[in-house]
């Protein structure tokens, strides 16, 4: 999911996250409260340093590093690993007209992933 593309010897990095399939998961606020109050969590907690930020509906761009005493790539693994949990458990619960077909599409990827 997502690439990562050097931009200084700092460790800060232009990155881009992708929802499964390309899904526009992100055109619900539900959903977008899930990723904007997990980036806000993992800035307080977790060492993220975020420099600037977009959310499209179906990915998400970011410039960031890590504070001192963290790593990046463990702050990402926490994120990625959480948010994706929290969107489809928020999937399953929320009215949505297209539950079903996410659903499906997210457990085909999971189910037929490249190891």
């Amino acid at each position: 999911m997502g690439s990562n593309k050097p931009m200084s010897a700092e460790g800060t990095y232009f990155l881009t996250l992708t929802v499964v399939d390309w899904v526009d998961v992100f055109t619900r606020p539900v959903y977008r409260h899930i990723i904007t109050d997990s980036l806000a969590y993992c800035q307080r907690e977790k060492g993220l340093q975020l420099h600037a930020w977009v959310l499209m509906t179906n990915h998400l761009h970011f410039i960031a590093s890590a504070r001192a005493g963290h790593h990046l790539s463990d702050i990402l693994r926490d994120f990625k690993r959480f948010t994706s949990r929290r969107v489809v458990e928020a999937i399953i619960e929320a009215p949505d007209s297209r539950r079903e077909w996410m659903l499906n599409r997210f457990e085909y990827a999971g189910r037929n992933e490249i190891k």
